[in-house]
């Protein structure tokens, strides 16, 4: 995934003709200027040139304010279909993947040319089905930030004689299924006293709930919207109710990252957590495959920026996730798994779990 998403933008920055224009440095700011793009494409361009940085064609100079950009070897030739047929060969279920980066790269020209945001071309009903397909458990891909984020939610919550959870951006409900099924797996699932499942978008909530009310009929699972960027007590989330809080990949696009790490603190009870499974950076500015999706929304670059926990928009490194925790109020924080080590022998590996105790 990660050698599919360089032949990806090293296609898109030919077609965008941002190639050409590198016999100089250049920051992606100027280039926008020089092509015409909207200013707000920059840090869009940016990603894409970043990812041939790791090529080897491209050079990057930080000396100034700006990283500035110049073109020291011509790219080599995207292999897109022949690594797309090693992918499936591997494990078929890879299309959804594949398929979702394709046609987040096919609207790269709409956006550069300020026709269209990446909203409204990847939330079209044609998109919609591949975010479904993306999010699905049977997309290893994907769903391995799910299953870490449930074994690590079920091994805290083991410990617990009720369990009241409230569970954050979750989409169609894929990491809710598979904590459920986890909970049911430990036998836990008889102390389920609450599991409030929020989701604001109406389309994947009702699916969500269609679903999981379908294979668990016996629970009373409660469902409702959750803006994570507004005070969530005028919500109807009271303080200090629930054990867990609980999200997968949502946290890093919250508008004001302390303040949502703060609401969902005062949600929990005296001795809550809060556990959040999420990509994670492995080095600071590294370019992550996913990304190739995500930089065209506004939601996801539209955040506020804070130099010691949010340099920039996107995936947080474990640094800066400990760290947010910290200034956020939370007693004790912790990654798992060793994210810190595994980079230093596998510098792909995305995926994390955060958990913060309200006290020690």
């Amino acid at each position: 995934m990660e050698r599919y998403s360089i032949d990806l933008a090293i296609d898109l920055l030919g077609r965008l003709n941002v190639l050409e224009q590198l016999d100089r440095p250049r920051s992606a700011r100027e280039l926008c200027d020089t092509l015409s793009f909207p200013t707000r494409f920059s840090p869009t361009l940016s990603w894409l040139l970043q990812r041939l940085v790791e090529t080897g064609c491209i050079e990057v100079q930080t000396e100034i304010a700006e990283r500035s950009y110049r073109l020291l070897c011509s790219p080599w030739q995207p292999q897109c279909a022949e690594l797309r047929a090693i992918a499936l060969e591997t494990d078929g279920a890879n299309a959804s993947t594949l398929d979702l980066l394709d046609y987040a790269a096919s609207l790269y020209p709409l956006v550069a040319a300020g026709k269209q945001n990446g909203e409204q071309g990847l939330f079209l009903p044609q998109g919609i089905a591949l975010w479904l397909n993306y999010f699905h458990n049977n997309n290893l891909t994907y769903a391995v930030n799910n299953w870490l984020g449930a074994v690590v939610a079920t091994n805290y919550l083991a410990t617990r004689s009720r369990l009241r959870i409230l569970e954050i951006g979750a989409g169609a409900s894929s990491a809710s299924e598979i904590l459920l099924r986890y909970l049911n797996e430990r036998g836990l699932l008889s102390r389920l006293e609450r599991y409030l499942i929020t989701e604001p978008n109406a389309f994947f909530r009702r699916r969500g709930q269609r679903e999981l009310s379908r294979r668990y009929p016996n629970l009373s699972l409660e469902w409702g919207t959750l803006d994570m960027n507004s005070p969530w007590e005028t919500q109807g989330i009271a303080r200090a109710q629930f054990d867990l809080v609980y999200g997968v990949n949502v946290l890093h696009v919250a508008k004001d990252l302390l303040f949502s790490l703060g609401q969902a603190r005062d949600a929990l009870a005296p001795d809550g957590s809060l556990i959040i499974s999420e990509c994670v950076r492995p080095y600071p500015n590294q370019p992550m495959y996913p990304e190739l999706v995500f930089q065209i929304l506004d939601s996801f670059t539209d955040v506020e920026i804070d130099p010691e926990i949010r340099p920039n928009p996107g995936f947080l490194t474990a640094d800066q996730w400990r760290h947010s925790f910290r200034r956020a109020g939370f007693e004790h924080t912790e990654v798992k798994p060793e994210l810190d080590a595994i980079r230093e022998i596998y510098p792909h590996f995305f995926t994390g779990a955060i958990c913060g105790s309200k006290h020690l």
